[in-house]
């Protein structure tokens, strides 16, 4: 009887904590559409345009151009970057690629995803995907790992034929994460993200030394370093209990059985 009692005790502790980690671990069905997407992109690093996650940004270009965006990305999430070129009705062999890089301008690897593609003369548009490795808390200096911060993207054609050179195109960026959860935690974490300052000095401000730079406004929605909570720390838990558990249960059946009982003499 007793023996039940531990082993249902244990069953629902480990119920009860699984549900949380579980609950934790899901990310959201569909992201916030809040706020009207950007209908224009950056020309570089500097004037590249913020785009919040979950948003369609839209921008026309030309052949020949670099197109920028930056968006935010956060502890324990894995950024899916799509893009989107609809190309002129008449144009020769085009190819494209979308590259993404870090808070420090460190080109970030794409695990996988079409990052590079050449559309064929005569196609209408063509679609490129990157999908980043996993935002981790804290790296080595002399490693590339991504860390939370910003990130940037660049979207343009590579090896173009002058006579392409300038054609319209009309393009659109998306930005998705999944939460990979607490199989990517790391013991460590930064002091800061990687966001980089600004100029905000005015035109008036210009000469004033004293003017600071202001950090970009783009940030997760619930802020910086929201992913320091993880399964991890759930089934640490469950397993410390499983284990005190598992003792008392030992200690029940093995207990009186270590020593025989007395025979009292014969006469």
């Amino acid at each position: 009887m007793r023996i039940t009692r531990v082993l249902s005790g244990a069953l629902l502790a480990l119920g009860l904590a699984a549900g949380p980690a579980a609950a934790d671990s899901t990310p959201s069905a569909s992201p916030s559409e809040e706020g009207s997407a950007p209908t224009e992109a950056g020309t570089s690093f500097r004037t590249a345009t913020e785009v919040e996650q979950g948003q369609t940004a839209t921008a026309g270009g030309s052949t020949g151009d670099y197109l920028y965006w930056s968006f935010p990305a956060d502890t324990g999430l894995r950024p899916t970057v799509t893009a989107t070129v609809k190309l002129p009705q008449e144009h020769a062999a085009q190819t494209w690629q979308v590259d993404v890089y870090d808070g420090l301008r460190r080109r970030q690897a794409c695990q996988y995803g079409a990052q590079t593609r050449t559309a064929a003369p005569g196609t209408a548009s063509l679609e490129l995907a990157c999908v980043l490795r996993t935002v981790r808390a804290w790296s080595e200096p002399w490693a590339d790992d991504p860390l939370p911060g910003t990130y940037y993207v660049r979207l343009t054609a590579v090896a173009l034929r002058t006579a392409d050179l300038g054609l319209p195109v009309e393009t659109e960026l998306r930005v998705e994460s999944e939460d990979i959860g607490g199989s990517a935690a790391v013991d460590g974490s930064l002091a800061k993200p990687l966001v980089p300052g600004v100029a905000a000095a005015s035109e008036t401000e210009e000469d004033d030394s004293s003017a600071s730079a202001v950090l970009s406004s783009i940030e997760p929605d619930d802020g910086w370093s929201s992913g320091w909570w993880s399964d991890r720390w759930v089934w640490t838990a469950v397993g410390g209990v499983l284990a005190a558990l598992a003792g008392i249960g030992g200690y029940a059946l093995t207990r009186g059985a270590g020593r025989p009982a007395r025979v009292p003499p014969s006469a």
